[in-house]
């Protein structure tokens, strides 16, 4: 700080024109060592802190280790998954509303893309809508495998059920809302098609009439 202050000195003396500006710069340059200083000081107490807390937790795990072990076979039984689960009609109809969300999406995908009525804004849109369906369908896919392996999910049936049920209609939601998308992007096909066969037309009787 001294060698800072001298050299603050010593440059004011041989640029008197500059003494405000610079001046200026170098306190706070002087200021932002300090604050660097202050930083250094409470880092280093958060990790002492840090410390402290980590050797406390540890300690409390191994003594409640024993007492944890008392109750592993009751979280056991948690985590073990029934037939009556495993057999649910919902998780069924969630793989059957997979498929058709893959299938009427690849479906609709070729027709747009081929169709020739869509400019290409249009199918890059389509594309990031069909893509966040299948990502939102994969989610929830791996959720339902989450709730049918054993020792993942410390749940009971009924959370379980209620668990598919939610998968259910979400899967459900989404293929619903496919469906809409793609009837109404149909529609804005067949309208373009429309237009383009009357332009043709109309280019046609207005070519034989002259």
């Amino acid at each position: 700080m001294k060698k800072l202050l001298l050299a603050l000195l010593l440059f004011t003396l041989a640029s008197p024109v500059k003494v405000h500006a610079q001046t200026a710069e170098v306190t706070q340059l002087i200021l932002n060592i300090e604050k660097l200083n202050q930083l250094r000081k409470i880092l280093k107490e958060l990790k002492e802190g840090y410390d402290i807390l980590f050797k406390g937790y540890t300690l409390i795990r191994d003594l409640s280790k024993s007492n944890f072990n008392l109750h592993q076979a009751f979280l056991d039984g948690l985590l073990q998954v029934s037939p009556a689960v495993k057999n649910y009609q919902r998780i069924k109809d969630i793989i059957a509303l997979q498929l058709a969300l893959l299938k009427e999406y690849q479906a609709a995908q070729r027709q747009f893309s081929s169709s020739g009525f869509l400019n290409p804004d249009e199918l890059e849109y389509l594309e990031s809508i069909y893509g966040r369906l299948i990502k939102r369908s994969v989610k929830n896919l791996d959720a339902l495998t989450d709730v049918l392996t054993a020792k993942k999910l410390r749940m009971s049936d009924d959370e379980r059920l209620k668990a598919v049920d939610g998968i259910y209609e979400d899967m459900a939601e989404s293929l619903v809302f496919l469906r809409q998308f793609n009837a109404s992007t149909s529609v804005l096909a067949l309208q373009r098609k429309k237009e383009h066969q009357d332009i043709k037309m109309s280019q046609t009787l207005h070519g034989q009439s002259n």
